[in-house]
């Protein structure tokens, strides 16, 4: 079975990270999974995404240990996959390290009274420094506290703080998170695009966020027809032919 499954209802997409078994560690399987899924939302109809997870132990306690994948920001929305369309986390019992990324890049966030939010990097001794956007987006003091010290950070504290829209009972976060996304089924999307895109020019991003995306463009051109075009012709001693793809 596949370790991210992709829905749409009605104008909605739910994307599920589909490994309980493994507390939906972050594995190379997941995250390219992860990644097909949100390019599928990107290019649909729907109005918007629900990014939820399976089992209610841990929305995902971070990369797998023991199989870690190879480029975890090609599964994190905003930056492996860019859409203007909004992304609902819906989040339950732990949240760690780079799955708190996965959260924190969506731009609503549903949270069951269970939920644990940790980032434990600095004691571990790794970091990929995409958390650094933590600090644009709660205040810098909450912000430090939560990217240094390692702490649990509670569903209720990480409300009062600015990192979680709604915090509901266990169990009820997929419908509250499905309630978002009915308003926006019914809202104007040019506008509700024009001002998430308009939102992504004030935030700032942080260096590791720039870098990835910029890696991601090099990679593209790399991977293209064009790229295995030019690399066969000069091995042929021959004029290429582009293509533009």
């Amino acid at each position: 079975m596949s370790d991210v499954l992709y829905e749409q209802n009605g104008k909605t997409a739910v994307i599920t990270l589909n490994r309980a078994a493994k507390l939906n560690a972050l594995n190379e399987a997941l995250i390219q999974g992860l990644r097909t899924a949100l390019r599928q939302f990107r290019d649909s109809d729907a109005r918007s995404a629900i990014l939820c997870a399976d089992g209610d132990r841990a929305f995902s306690v971070g990369a797998d240990i023991k199989d870690p994948p190879m480029e975890m920001w090609q599964g994190v929305p905003g930056v492996g996959v860019i859409t203007n369309k909004p992304i609902i986390a819906c989040v339950q019992g732990y949240c760690v390290g780079g799955a708190y990324i996965l959260v924190q890049m969506c731009d609503l966030v549903v949270a069951a009274d269970n939920t644990i939010f940790k980032y434990p990097e600095a004691q571990v001794g790794f970091t990929g420094g995409l958390i650094a956007g933590c600090a644009a987006k709660i205040p810098h003091k909450i912000a430090m506290e939560f990217m240094l010290l390692g702490q649990d950070l509670t569903a209720q504290r990480a409300y009062e703080v600015g990192m979680v829209n709604k915090v509901v009972p266990l169990g009820k976060q997929l419908a509250a998170a499905q309630e978002y996304a009915d308003i926006f089924a019914e809202s104007a999307p040019l506008v509700v695009e024009t001002i998430k895109s308009l939102v992504a020019e004030t935030v700032p991003r942080g260096p590791a966020e720039t870098a990835a995306i910029t890696r991601d463009q090099l990679l593209a051109v790399r991977d293209s027809e064009d790229g295995a075009e030019g690399r066969a012709a000069f091995k042929s001693k021959r004029p290429p032919e582009f293509h533009g793809r």
